[in-house]
């Protein structure tokens, strides 16, 4: 689903632009492993979920994981963390690596895609991944990404 990527890469582009201040904000780091082993090539991306009594709580942070699988979220490239509270986690591969899919592993236009997401769509396209940041901040947003049965 190129469109996806697409709608995927706008979202992260506006999660990190923009920030205002720092206050209400909480350090966020982690590690992204995939079938257990760390992945290198990862986008995090938090996503502030608004509230009845705050509906528009601002823009999200993200960060790219290093060699490690590890992350440090930044909103804005200027403030160090997330907004404190619930968040919509969305991670995909990061690069020119990847083409885009549809659910069922297919390229748009119907020709068989030649590099794909190793990533599922319900952890990016479709996530329903949410995160609590406390207000102390956590080195702890840990996600293990399966996708052969069995493996952990």
């Amino acid at each position: 689903m190129f469109r996806t990527r697409a709608l995927a890469a706008v979202a992260l582009v506006g999660a990190v632009a923009g920030c205002s201040g720092t206050d209400g904000f909480a350090p966020v780091s982690g590690v992204v492993t995939l079938d257990g082993v760390p992945y290198a090539k990862a986008v995090v991306s938090f996503q502030p979920l608004g509230t009845k009594d705050n509906p528009t709580p601002g823009r999200g942070s993200s960060a790219y994981t290093d060699a490690n699988g590890r992350f440090v979220l930044k909103c804005d490239n200027t403030i160090d963390g997330a907004r404190v509270g619930r968040h919509q986690v969305r991670i995909m591969t990061r690069g020119n690596d990847v083409v885009g899919q549809l659910p069922d592993g297919s390229s748009p236009d119907g020709a068989p895609a030649a590099k794909v997401d190793p990533i599922p769509a319900e952890w990016n396209a479709n996530s329903k991944i949410e995160f609590e940041v406390p207000k102390g901040g956590t080195d702890r947003a840990n996600f293990d990404i399966v996708t052969k049965p069995g493996k952990k």
